[in-house]
């Protein structure tokens, strides 16, 4: 089997979430490091050596390289079956077409959401150095909330514990990391949600320690955020 080399930045929600994926399956792998804040993913070295579209997480598995982390998931799933539970990708049809189901939704629910909020609240002013547009915020915030009541009704609120079962899967990986990112901008998406946060604490709790591991850059800077107020 041909060396697995994972490039990525922690303060990435779906690279965070792939990371996660790899240190409980145990699969082997290199760790490489892309600095995002210092941008380097935007150079041409990075384009022509590295990753085509210019964006984390990505792997090279020997000479194929491929992005995307939902694709990376469902790639390594197959090239390392042996190593990855069943309840955590499933090899059943049905069960794994349930797990798609939603990794394919949260593209434009959960992570478009999220992302969005973060972006307008925190990532933009931090970049431009000048205050947030709350108009973009305001209707960021309003489309997110709106996101977390669908969480709740269409995909925690079906009869089981998790996003797609009674056990823990990438969905709910893929979820929880999403969900963490708003906390970077103020905004704790389990406040005054006890379902969600119950099932937040049941994936932190069934991912541990790697859960930790993968969010304590974020944790720190929200931490500091908070030791200003």
């Amino acid at each position: 089997m041909p060396v697995l080399k994972y490039y990525y930045d922690v303060l990435s929600q779906p690279a965070r979430a792939v990371y996660i994926f790899l240190k409980l399956t145990k699969i082997p792998f290199e760790p490489h490091l892309v600095g995002l804040g210092k941008l380097e993913h935007l150079t041409d070295e990075f384009k022509q050596n590295l990753n085509r579209f210019q964006k984390i997480p990505f792997i090279h598995h020997g000479d194929f390289k491929l992005a995307e982390s939902v694709a990376i998931v469902g790639y390594l799933s197959r090239e390392y079956r042996n190593l990855v539970p069943d309840y955590l990708y499933p090899s059943d049809s049905k069960a794994q077409a349930r797990v798609d189901e939603y990794l394919n939704w949260q593209h434009m629910n959960t992570r478009l959401c999220c992302a969005s909020y973060f972006m307008y609240k925190w990532l933009l002013p931090l970049r431009t150095k000048s205050p947030p547009d709350q108009d973009k915020v305001e209707e960021a915030k309003s489309r997110m909330l709106s996101c977390l009541d669908e969480i709740e009704e269409l995909w925690l609120g079906q009869g089981h514990k998790y996003i797609t079962g009674n056990t823990v899967s990438v969905a709910d990986i893929f979820a929880a990391s999403e969900l963490e990112q708003p906390r970077l901008a103020g905004f704790d998406p389990t406040e005054g949600r006890p379902v969600l946060k119950a099932w937040l604490d049941s994936v932190k709790k069934d991912c541990n320690p790697y859960y930790d591991e993968a969010h304590i850059v974020l944790n720190k800077i929200v931490n500091k955020q908070k030791a200003k107020l």
